[in-house]
């Protein structure tokens, strides 16, 4: 016990005689590096930033030939000469004067400008519910809902598709609009109420052939006209032309919504059955917590794929308008 007591009684003395030396040394090491730092590094620094750059000496003209013009690649010159700030951009002067009309002539052209920018305005609602975009959108978002898709295709591809089936089957239409009210008026030989009237006939024309019934009795569209019609407290009208737009338009809508909903019923039904099914399996073979759309989407997607189902529908769809 004696032993081990001076044992450890002489390694503290030792340890503690090292504690110093190894201070001093530490001390010397940071002495020398704060000496290296003040006495050598620092004065060079200083030197080094305060020295000026020489002057260049100016170049004596010569009156033989012109000197050449300055390269901008030249590094010296690239040094001592400044480079040109570039011109202010040129903003031009927009103004819009408000004046009292000087005669009738230019209120009317005030009151044509002003239900042109309505128009403008308007032209996407004019595009969706007074064509057949309507239908051609309510049946494909029909169709992906009934095939238990949630993203795919996405809501801009259904719309894209549907503008593009839009221009198919409204290609006519637009062609005689645009023979007999927009190349005219462009050209100066008729009015903007001519012009009017002449876009008017065609789109009336395709909105009631839609609403026209193919079979005995009246259809959902023409019932549409005679309501909103007795709503208005209108007479029955003889033709076409006698229905006021402000009241085809609406029943076009509702005709079209109509039709929309009942192709939407026709493509359900051969999906609900295909869900039917996978769920009595599943909850015949005790599988109660698995979602049947999960199992039954697959057989859906191997189903419209057998048929051609885009191409089916798409063609279906055009057919419907002729």
């Amino acid at each position: 016990m004696q032993i081990t007591d001076n044992r450890e009684q002489i390694t503290e003395t030792m340890s503690n005689e090292r504690l110093p030396t190894e201070l001093k040394r530490t001390k010397k090491v940071l002495l020398f590096f704060i000496f290296y730092f003040l006495f050598i590094i620092m004065p060079v620094a200083v030197q080094a930033q305060g020295s000026p750059t020489p002057p260049t000496p100016p170049t004596p003209p010569s009156s033989s030939s012109p000197a050449p013009p300055a390269s901008p690649f030249n590094p010296a010159e690239g040094t001592t000469a400044l480079p040109t700030p570039p011109p202010p951009p040129i903003i031009p002067f927009i103004d819009l004067t408000v004046r009292n009309p000087a005669s009738g002539q230019e209120v009317a052209f005030s009151l044509q400008l002003l239900l042109l920018l309505t128009v403008l305005s308007l032209a996407p609602s004019i595009i969706i519910l007074m064509t057949s975009f309507l239908r051609v959108s309510i049946v494909l978002d029909f169709i992906k809902r009934a095939l238990s898709l949630q993203q795919v295709p996405p809501n801009q591809v259904i719309m894209g598709v549907s503008l593009f089936l839009t221009v198919l089957i409204m290609w006519p239409t637009f062609s005689e609009i645009s023979a007999n009210a927009i190349r005219p008026l462009s050209a100066g030989n008729i009015n903007v109420e001519t012009a009017y009237r002449e876009a008017e006939a065609p789109l009336k024309e395709f909105m009631f052939r839609q609403m026209r019934s193919r079979t005995r009795g009246l259809s959902s569209g023409e019932r549409n006209i005679e309501l909103f019609m007795a709503m208005r407290g209108l007479p029955r009208p003889n033709t076409l032309w006698d229905i006021p737009t402000y009241v085809l338009v609406p029943a076009f809508i509702l005709n079209e919504l109509t039709v929309a909903f009942k192709i939407g019923i026709l493509l359900f039904i051969p999906f609900i059955v295909i869900d039917m099914v996978v769920a009595s399996a599943l909850m015949s073979m005790g599988m109660i917590m698995l979602p049947p759309v999960m199992i039954s989407m697959p057989f859906k997607l191997i189903l419209f794929i057998l048929v051609d189902g885009w191409t089916l529908l798409t063609g279906q769809l055009v057919r419907s308008f002729i």
